[in-house]
């Protein structure tokens, strides 16, 4: 499955959780406490304005994110993206964040939220890579989940409620900062990453510059596709449940839109979420504070 990006960019809707009513609110607190995460995803979300698509593909999805081999897939594309995005040599930040007055509990205040999601976005990736194969038709060998195979998947250390800093919060350099993002990663949004990285301003600022150049360049897309791929293989490898099959999920989709539209927006995230994976891997490796890392001005 190759990776692709939908033209045009479809519309999406996603609702965000403060405005969520009941019955989505439900939804949205069942998947993060599956998937152990502080935040429903922006991809969950933009899923669940199509309802019947999405509770046919989360009422299967559930049941796998609670096994083992969902969770060694995650900690396996974890591990790739990571070796992948080493590749692209991070510059290193520590010592100007620190120039600029950054204290010791404020860089392990960044480091944690980074690996919030680091390990995070994981499922996300892969949940829209299943959701992308079954509804192109693509084989899987379901099998029902045996009870022993099911776990408890604890949620992340430190994962309390995000802040986000909205477009409409933020001051104009961290506009002109998501206005950067939206034009260099050719996206209508700001993922939840960076609004959430965003409430250090000065540092995200820093972080985003340093990163931006490496996006587009030869090693970055071969960072993503590798990551694309691998995603594409463990997704392809979970055994689902066998009333989560693409003659139903299709059918699910056509009870709310068509297939074609809710396609395009599986799609776009499918298509999204490798490289956000790859930039959050780099912001991680960026506040390395250990010798070796490239520092700005170095030689590459």
């Amino acid at each position: 499955m190759q990776r692709l990006k939908p033209d045009p960019i479809p519309a999406i809707h996603p609702c965000p959780e403060h405005l969520a009513d009941m019955r989505l609110s439900a939804v949205y607190a069942d998947t993060k406490a599956t998937l152990g995460v502080p935040w429903m995803g922006v991809v969950t979300m933009a899923f669940a304005h199509y309802p019947a698509f999405y509770a046919t593909l989360w009422a299967g999805l559930r049941v796998v994110c609670r096994t083992a081999a969902f969770v060694d897939a995650c900690a396996s594309l974890r591990s790739h993206v990571e070796a992948q995005a080493a590749q692209m040599q991070p510059e290193y930040l520590p010592a100007d964040l620190r120039a600029l007055g950054y204290t010791e509990p404020e860089l392990d205040q960044i480091r944690r939220l980074i690996e919030v999601f680091s390990a995070g976005n994981m499922p996300y990736l892969l949940i829209a890579t299943v959701a992308r194969l079954l509804l192109e038709g693509h084989g899987f060998a379901t099998a029902a989940m045996p009870v022993s195979q099911r776990i408890a998947v604890p949620a992340m250390p430190g994962a309390a409620a995000l802040t986000l800093v909205e477009p409409h919060h933020a001051d104009m350099p961290t506009q002109r900062v998501y206005q950067d993002i939206r034009q260099t990663l050719a996206l209508p949004f700001v993922n939840t990453d960076y609004r959430a990285l965003a409430r250090w301003p000065s540092y995200f600022g820093l972080a985003w510059t340093r990163l931006k150049p490496q996006v587009g360049t030869a090693s970055y897309e071969a960072a993503v596709a590798s990551t694309h791929g691998f995603a594409v293989e463990l997704a392809a490898a979970l055994p689902l449940p066998d009333d989560l099959t693409s003659a139903a999920l299709a059918a699910a989709a056509e009870r709310d839109a068509s297939v074609t539209e809710v396609l395009a927006v599986v799609r776009l995230f499918q298509w999204l979420l490798p490289g956000l994976a790859a930039n959050v891997a780099g912001f991680r490796m960026q506040m390395m504070d250990e010798p070796g890392h490239r520092r700005a001005g170095d030689a590459a």
